[in-house]
């Protein structure tokens, strides 16, 4: 068993660079909070910088699939950008939970070589319709969907993140074959552009399918619920690919996105520790007080071990190593503590203007409750751990 390399290689350190450089120029707190305010489920203008311009959506697909070829490293350090900035695009739901299900179906065939070539170019969105709460392991999610012989689907699945907006949906289902892999395509895929335009995200548009958004948390990552009456599909894996699809999707969505928590914190300590340097009270910075030194100290100590759980679970899944379900376990655990705590004390230092809808630390800390249940609470992923390491839980 090799080594994990936690250290950022200088091609993860360049392209970290870009895509910072990027969110600084067209994602400020400014237009988080404004786009927060809208109705649009992401910020299409970015989401075709980012991932189309830049090709961060195509980070874990093969160049002969219309990708780049990389690894889970890469879009891990994506994820730290993104949640430095809370940005509202589909990253997550998108370039890692729908691909990855993608990826885990016969890449051979041409349909599924269409789909996956046309989410990693960013020609479309895609969503991977289980609600976001579902934790990786633990068996194969039961499925809300029926299908018929024909392929059309019936059913609800709700609270999925990214539906709203997406032109693929990627739909675990019951059939008379058993459990399967559906692909709902609510746009016509183009072959040159995107379906929806730089204002305004394609709506879902495919016969029998409703996407009736829901008020969550975190408005930077709206949830809907999915209605399916009779939708026509096709059908990408059988039962045994398809549950080994889901899982791959969903154990490499909570590992990457520790990574996300990981720079989600960051920002909120940094962000913090400046306000402390220039807030002044008793003729002095609070920030030299002994008691905020110390919190802040403990927190930074928090996010250097943070870091190094979430890079071993970007190092496990980009290595395909034995060591995924742990590493992801760990870091799911740890991670989302963190960076809710980290939100919480940026809150909190900050005063009275940390409570106000104009200061942005109310959207990390949302943000961060949000990411605390996505994919697995922490004592999910800790009982999850424990079987995994052969450690039970004390009794009584």
């Amino acid at each position: 068993m090799s080594t994990p390399d936690l250290l950022y290689s200088e091609a993860e350190d360049d392209l970290r660079a870009a895509v910072r450089s990027l969110l600084a120029d067209h994602c400020p707190p400014s237009a988080v909070l404004a786009e927060a305010e809208g109705h649009r489920p992401y910020d299409p203008a970015l989401w075709r910088s980012l991932a189309a311009e830049m090709g961060t959506a195509g980070l874990l697909v093969p160049d002969k699939l219309g990708g780049q070829g990389a690894t889970a490293r890469e879009a891990a350090v994506v994820l730290e950008e993104l949640g430095r900035a809370v940005a509202p695009v589909p990253y997550l739901t998108s370039a890692v939970l729908a691909t990855t299900a993608l990826l885990g179906c016969d890449t051979d065939e041409q349909h599924v070589a269409r789909l996956l070539g046309a989410l990693a170019t960013g020609r479309a969105v895609g969503a991977l319709a289980l609600p976001l709460s579902t934790p990786p392991g633990g068996g194969t999610p039961p499925a809300t969907v029926t299908a018929r012989g024909d392929g059309a689907l019936t059913g609800r699945v709700a609270a999925v993140a990214g539906a709203a907006g997406a032109e693929v949906l990627l739909v675990p289902a019951e059939g008379p074959d058993g459990y399967g892999l559906y692909a709902v395509e609510t746009a016509t895929l183009g072959a040159a552009e995107a379906p929806g335009t730089a204002e305004t995200p394609a709506a879902p548009g495919a016969p029998g399918v409703t996407v009736e958004p829901l008020t969550p948390l975190d408005l930077t990552r709206p949830l809907a619920a999915l209605h399916l009456t009779a939708a026509p599909a096709r059908r990408l894996a059988g039962p045994d690919r398809a549950r080994a699809a889901v899982g791959r999707a969903l154990t490499a969505g909570a590992g990457l996105l520790a990574s996300e928590q990981l720079g989600l914190a960051e920002w909120c300590l940094t962000e913090t520790v400046r306000h402390t340097k220039e807030r002044h009270q008793f003729g002095r910075p609070i920030g030299s007080f002994q008691a905020l030194k110390h919190r802040m100290a403990g927190l930074w100590l928090e996010l250097v071990s943070a870091r190094a759980a979430a890079r071993h679970a970007a190092d496990a899944l980009a290595a395909d190593s034995p060591e995924v379900p742990v590493a992801v376990a760990v870091a799911q655990a740890y991670c989302a503590r963190v960076a809710v705590h980290a939100a919480q004390e940026c809150v909190q230092l900050h005063g009275g203007i940390g409570m106000t809808w104009e200061h942005p630390a109310h959207l990390y800390l949302k943000r961060a409750k949000s990411d605390e249940i996505a994919l697995g609470t922490p004592g999910r992923h800790r009982d999850a751990l424990a079987g995994l390491v052969d450690l039970p839980a004390p009794v009584g």
